[in-house]
């Protein structure tokens, strides 16, 4: 079973074998269905951590330029999957996630850690939103925070258009600029790594930082 995910997984990021599946199994509308409903997991269920947001996004991006998906139609569904997703993890961090801390007496869901994450969010929420988009794990939880968080509806709102615009028109248009160029097809595999890494500086980059920094 585990093995089948991982192939199923691994047909999404790799440009000829998703025009097989999208030639033969999920054809028509049902392909993008099943690419909207990737992208909306990622960012909107808790769980979607593991799909591979950026490089299928990319790949999505090599198989429009090859002329096997509408980029008029493709593009704007991914860009609502990704608001949709996001509106999602928002509102179960709203109603649901804010619940984890009624109990004063907890040890791990501790108000006072709520309430600097409130602080944090009032000062740093809109960056976080449009910069955790791009970041593999990160984004499936930045919008869930921020829900926890009770930050302001309209303020999400706005960071969150611009962010899933924005990473969803980057990545796919990256993948059609770059996917029939030769070099990147003969070593696709390594340009979606490279690409993973990039998306995950930032939190590296982070991680040094506090490892040198006084407590």
């Amino acid at each position: 079973m585990l093995a089948a995910l991982l192939d199923f997984l691994k047909s999404l990021t790799d440009p000829e074998r998703l025009i097989h599946l999208l030639s033969t199994v999920f054809t028509g509308w049902w392909g993008y269905l099943l690419l909207c409903g990737i992208v909306f997991s990622e960012t909107g269920l808790l769980v979607g951590f593991f799909l591979p947001g950026d490089s299928l996004l990319f790949t999505v991006g090599v198989v429009t330029g090859a002329g096997r998906l509408n980029i008029y139609a493709i593009v704007p569904a991914l860009m609502l999957a990704a608001l949709c997703g996001n509106a999602s993890g928002y509102t179960l961090g709203r109603f649901v996630g804010v619940r984890l801390f009624k109990n004063p007496d907890s040890r791990i869901f501790r108000r006072q850690h709520l309430e600097q994450t409130q602080q944090f969010y009032a000062r740093h929420g809109g960056k976080i939103l449009i910069y955790a988009q791009f970041m593999p794990i990160v984004r499936t939880y930045a919008a869930f925070v921020a829900g926890v968080a009770r930050m302001g509806y309209v303020r999400f709102f706005s960071f969150n258009v611009i962010g899933s615009v924005g990473w969803v028109f980057s990545m796919t248009l990256l993948g059609y600029t770059l996917g029939n160029v030769p070099l990147v097809r003969a070593h696709f595999e390594k340009v979606l790594i490279l690409i993973i890494l990039i998306s995950l500086t930032p939190v590296l980059s982070q991680l040094v930082k506090s490892r040198f920094q006084p407590r």
